[in-house]
């Protein structure tokens, strides 16, 4: 049942997403009330983090080429903004530090290709609009 969840949402990075904003900053514990019913605290909260991490090495484990088509997608699908969810909040609490390191520097390498492309796309946009 969780994995269909999981899968309703077409990119990891929306997973990754999804995930962390389940995770509740003042207690660190993790929440969803359909799991939380079926589960209980204990095991809905264990499910989720594991979950969590499971999402984050899979996304760690891409290129950046396929990390940039995963970004890119979750970016052009309606309703996620890149600016949502801070990207730093997304690391799972069980993350080794090489793991979140390794996270964050393809993250802001990705972010720098991102304002590169739309730099570039600038000015074409002002030539259209010239004609």
């Amino acid at each position: 049942m969780w994995r269909k969840t999981l899968l309703r949402i077409p990119t990891h990075f929306g997973r990754l997403v999804f995930l962390a904003s389940l995770r509740d900053p003042a207690t660190g514990r993790y929440g969803h009330d359909e799991l939380l019913r079926l589960l209980g605290n204990e095991d809905a909260d264990r499910t989720l983090c594991r979950s969590h991490h499971q999402v984050f090495a899979e996304w760690l484990g891409f290129s950046l080429a396929e990390q940039k088509s995963d970004l890119d997608e979750y970016l052009q699908t309606p309703g996620n903004s890149r600016y949502a969810t801070h990207y730093r909040n997304l690391v799972p609490p069980t993350a080794l530090d090489v793991e979140r390191q390794l996270y964050l520097t393809d993250l802001e390498t990705l972010m720098g290709l991102l304002e590169v492309e739309q730099a570039a796309a600038l000015p074409v946009r002002a030539a259209y609009r010239l004609q």
